[in-house]
């Protein structure tokens, strides 16, 4: 029960508090105490500034895509009568390829090239080719793409587990009644998973506050014009690129401010809905 405990300190704590006293020095070793100036100084900086807009335009692009995705996948599974392991497995697939692994693939599908796949699709549609990844505009929507397609399996056999969960009378008795797929979904499934459709919606968002290796690929580092970078990259940046260890560890605070914030939102809003619903 010791050496996990030392080794959680060590291997967690150790680094957080680590953190914590960088985020008031000027530098690594040797360094100084100088309060709230690291803080002063990201909050000047235009890419802190491009950074922090551009986590909630993530936040916003993976609620449209990230999040509604899996919870249809999940119900037209649940709607499927045959074959439905082998949709389980295929919708699965993508989770067992390395994160780092689907983003170089998507990253080579997005180039600027006409035998690029998206460029060779939009061509036989009698489109131009288009440089994807180098839209301002595009790059954040492509990289929520790239992580949906990544992790949308896995949420939509919770989603899946949930379903099977609801009483199939009720689903036979809308069936009966006439109601449709659409309307099955809408007034019975939707009202049983709210409690789960909350927790993975906070989930959803404390995991696209982490977004990193994707724009350091993809965008690459950020790019273009800071259009994709994201805090966690930017503390990253801070400290392998320019050395400044305490602005990064300053960035790394306020973005884990931030994360705490949204957990505590969690804990409040499941407890006034078990409270609401006790009554």
């Amino acid at each position: 029960m010791i050496v996990p405990l030392l080794l959680f300190l060590f291997f967690v704590w150790y680094p957080m508090g680590r953190n914590l006293v960088l985020a008031f020095q000027d530098g690594y070793e040797d360094a100084s105490f100088v309060g709230f100036q690291n803080f002063v100084d990201i909050f000047e900086d235009s890419s802190f500034l491009s950074a922090f807009k551009n986590t909630f335009l993530y936040i916003g692009w993976s609620l449209l895509i990230g999040y509604l995705v899996p919870v249809l996948l999940g119900f037209l599974l649940s709607e499927v009568i045959h074959a439905k392991g082998l949709f389980r497995v295929i919708l699965y697939l993508p989770c067992m390829i390395s994160g780092m692994a689907v983003v170089f693939l998507f990253n080579s599908m997005y180039g600027d090239g006409s035998q690029d796949l998206f460029n060779v699709i939009i061509t036989h549609l009698g489109f131009q080719a288009h440089p994807w990844k180098g839209s301002t505009d595009l790059v954040i929507p492509l990289i929520v793409l790239a992580m949906t397609w990544k992790g949308a399996g896995s949420t939509a056999l919770i989603y899946l587990s949930s379903f099977q969960s609801i009483d199939d009378s009720m689903y036979e008795a809308a069936r009966m009644d006439g109601a449709s797929a659409r309307q099955r979904f809408f007034r019975i499934t939707i009202p049983a998973l709210r409690g789960t459709l909350l927790t993975l919606f906070v989930l959803q968002i404390i995991s696209v506050f982490q977004v990193f290796y994707e724009p350091l690929v993809i965008g690459p580092n950020g790019g273009p014009l800071n259009a994709s970078m994201s805090l966690m990259l930017l503390s990253y940046l801070y400290a392998f690129n320019d050395f400044e260890y305490g602005k990064s560890a300053a960035t790394a605070l306020v973005l884990a401010l931030i994360i705490i914030a949204f957990t505590a939102l969690y804990y409040l809003l499941d407890r006034f809905l078990k409270k609401k619903e006790a009554q």
